[in-house]
């Protein structure tokens, strides 16, 4: 029963020190694809729009005429970047997934490199609207079966309340995701995503739910401190809500420290819990040892080596953390399926089991890990085992 409880709890305390590893990889790497994503808006002289978290907002209040006077400040006065997601539609496509729309400027898509195409062309965005008009767009790889390039649809666009074709220009490559600008290891995925442009025309046809969304994030180009406060005054008349600026270096600086102050709190914790790994391991084993040292000293006179013993400890800690990485490999797995089985399009992920490169590259870091951990903990089992004096099993 004792050895049952302590296998148990070796077993425990791998899973937890794999999933603590697998974790902190993971988030790692996601962050630092978003610090990739992030650092071309990373421009001198331009300032990120966000909302000031004591402000009393209330949208109910604010009407069309509040947000399109400042816009039509902002193309008057100012240069601009919008990117605005997350309008939910209804499209048909193979996967019977909710199709999102997103929303950007040619600013923002000068800026931001990251929207990648495996197949067609350029998003353009001098598009007029008449009766015979095609609105570009890219859409995501899960919709490109349905909507191959060159293919047009025929939708009420959720923002601008009218129908509109849509022309597929070009098609997202496959786990193209954006990163969340206060929070890089956050992001969701455009692969049942329309990506569409819009210009000044398009914006002045959007409804108020548009225009104030796009005002939460809106990025300043290529202006003065003066200018961003000046503009700042404008949203705070208009709207009742006080905006703060900030250029991504800040916001960088802002994560960094939620950041690293996470993951240092978990290596404090793995570390702790690698010492009580080792601590119940090697005592387990000495205490079996111990209590079975005649028979460990008779096995020894009639040939059992030390390098035999070292085998079998190796193949039985071998078993517990390849148990361990199975169990995390299927958790993995249920967790980006689950994604599907929800119908949740922005976290939808394509690849081998659904996993995608930062799992991969996690998961293998928690192999290497645990072969490096495997080896060191029989090292130091077998080094006490060999300190044990067999003269007390000859007595016995």
């Amino acid at each position: 029963m004792r050895r049952s409880i302590i296998a148990l709890s070796i077993l425990c305390l791998i899973f937890i020190i794999n999933y603590l590893v697998f974790i902190t990889t993971r988030s790692t790497v996601s962050t630092l694809q978003g610090y990739d994503e992030i650092k071309d808006l990373n421009q001198e002289n331009s300032y990120i729009a966000n909302i000031d978290p004591s402000s009393d907002f209330n949208w109910d209040i604010i009407d069309i005429n509040d947000t399109s006077e400042i816009y039509n400040y902002l193309n008057a006065n100012l240069k601009y970047a919008l990117f605005t997601e997350g309008f939910m539609v209804s499209l048909p496509n193979t996967y019977d997934m909710e199709v999102s729309f997103s929303y950007l400027n040619k600013e923002y898509y000068e800026l931001n490199k990251n929207f990648r195409i495996s197949d067609g062309k350029e998003l353009y965005f001098d598009y007029s609207f008449n009766e015979n008009s095609e609105i570009p767009v890219w859409v995501g790889n899960g919709l490109s079966e349905t909507y191959p390039l060159g293919s047009t649809i025929e939708i009420v666009d959720p923002v601008i309340n009218e129908s509109v074709t849509l022309k597929v220009q070009g098609v997202l490559e496959p786990n193209i995701s954006h990163s969340n600008l206060y929070s890089l290891s956050s992001k969701q995925y455009y692969n049942f995503t329309v990506l569409v442009p819009v210009n000044k025309d398009f914006i002045d046809k959007s409804d108020i739910g548009f225009q104030l969304q796009g005002l939460l994030d809106i990025i300043l180009i290529q202006t003065s401190r003066s200018k961003v406060n000046d503009f700042g005054e404008l949203l705070y008349n208009n709207l009742g809500a006080k905006f703060n600026f900030y250029t991504q270096e800040e916001n960088f600086k802002y994560f960094n420290d939620i950041f690293f102050s996470s993951i240092k709190t978990m290596l404090v914790i793995t570390i702790i819990l690698l010492f009580i790994l080792f601590c119940i391991s090697v005592w387990s084993s000495l205490s079996s040892v111990r209590l079975m040292i005649k028979d460990f000293t008779i096995n020894i006179f009639v040939g059992l080596r030390y390098s035999k013993l070292r085998k079998i400890i190796y193949g039985c800690y071998g078993i517990f953390f390849l148990m361990d990485l199975v169990v995390l490999l299927a958790i993995t797995v249920y967790s980006r399926n689950s994604s599907w089985l929800r119908k949740d399009a922005s976290f939808c992920t394509f690849g081998i089991l659904s996993l995608i490169e930062m799992d991969w590259i996690s998961l293998l870091t928690v192999m290497l890990i645990d072969i490096f951990l495997g080896v060191v903990l029989v090292e130091i089992i077998m080094w006490k085992i060999k300190k044990v004096p067999i003269s007390l099993g000859v007595m016995q």
